[in-house]
């Protein structure tokens, strides 16, 4: 039976310290108390950091370009296809280009026109008899010019691909490709809404456009 004296151990020769000997311990405790009791909350305040100089943060609070997308020409042999994408356009632009779609009726800064270049339909597997899968290849140019002095601040070409299976019902293929179309569309929409808010952002749009052709480039969405 081990024998303590005076917080000495006999047997094992070290002295046990009681929890109260420590003086720092105990005055980190009230203070403890004392801001809890007196209803102290730790609080960050102010913007926090920043990413960039401070000419991004006031370039953001700029009012957005006015934009007016007209529709597009189908130069393609599918009809009725200029309405669907140019609906797209809008829809697409007015959510994620960084620019406010206007009607003709109003006011603009910007105009943006455009073509259906070519929609092809190239098979992608096929069997001894017939065709079972296929592609819709869809390509379209934009171009963006100032309302007030036509000048091309930016020209676009993108290319929308989505595919289908093919069935041997011939008007349940038709509906198939109609989906893949408009899916391809919707592609097309985005990504020239992407590019778009891109070369805003970037401060390109305010440049002259010394080569209009250097700045099309052909993008392959799928």
């Amino acid at each position: 039976m081990r024998e303590r004296r005076e917080g000495w151990d006999v047997e094992e020769g070290w002295k046990a310290r009681p929890a109260f000997a420590c003086p720092a311990r105990l005055a980190c405790l009230a203070c403890l108390a004392l801001l809890v009791g007196c209803g102290y909350q730790f609080r960050v305040e102010g913007a926090g950091p920043t990413i960039g100089s401070a000419t991004g943060t006031s370039s953001s609070t700029s009012p957005p370009p006015r934009l007016i997308v007209r529709t597009l020409e189908n130069k393609s042999f599918e009809p009725n296809l200029e309405t669907r994408y140019t609906n797209y356009l809008r829809h697409e632009f007015s959510s994620g280009s960084g620019a406010q779609i206007v009607t003709d009726t109003e006011v603009a800064d910007l105009v943006l026109s455009g073509q259906i270049l070519s929609v092809s339909v190239p098979t992608l597997s096929f069997s001894q008899t017939t065709t079972l899968e296929s592609r819709t290849e869809v390509v379209v140019i934009v171009k963006v010019e100032e309302t007030r002095t036509k000048r091309l601040v930016w020209a676009q070409t993108a290319k929308g691909v989505s595919e289908f299976y093919v069935t041997p019902d011939l008007q349940f293929n038709r509906v198939l490709q109609n989906r893949a179309l408009e899916q391809a569309g919707r592609f097309i929409a985005e990504d020239l809404a992407s590019r778009f808010l891109l070369q805003l952002e970037s401060g390109l749009l305010a440049k002259p456009t010394a080569r209009p052709a250097s700045d099309n480039a052909d993008t392959n969405i799928k």
